[in-house]
C-alpha cells in the first residue's frame, strides 16, 4: 500500500517557507508538488522531506527544477538518493535533525 502524498505550508520565525511534505512522491503526484513549490512565495523555499517514504525520478525531477530557489531536509532514507543523483551538489541538502 502506498502512503499518500501530503503537503503542508507554514513558516519558520524567521519568515522562510516550509513545505512539509509526508507519504511517497512519484509520477503519479510529482505534478503536485511542482505545483506547491510554483505557488510557494520566497527566495528561499525549505523543502521538508523527512516525513518521505518514497522518492522516485519524477520527484527529483522537480526538485532538481526548483534547484535554484530551495533547501531541502532529508531523512537517511532519501540521502543516498540525493546524493547519487546530484542533487546534494546544486542545492543545500541537510539532515532533519541538523535543521532547526
Amino acid at each position: 500500500m502506498t502512503a499518500p502524498l501530503s503537503l503542508v505550508t507554514s513558516e519558520l520565525p524567521d519568515g522562510t517557507p516550509v513545505l512539509a511534505v509526508t507519504g511517497e512522491v512519484d509520477m503519479s503526484n510529482a505534478a503536485t508538488l511542482d505545483d506547491a513549490l510554483t505557488r510557494t512565495s520566497g527566495a528561499t523555499v525549505l523543502v521538508d522531506l523527512s516525513a518521505v517514504e518514497y522518492l522516485d525520478s519524477a520527484g527529483l525531477t522537480v526538485l532538481f527544477s526548483h534547484a535554484g530557489r530551495i533547501r531541502v531536509v532529508a531523512n537517511p532514507l532519501l540521502e543516498p538518493v540525493l546524493e547519487i543523483s546530484g542533487l546534494v551538489d546544486v542545492t543545500t541538502v541537510t539532515r532533519g535533525e541538523d535543521e532547526g
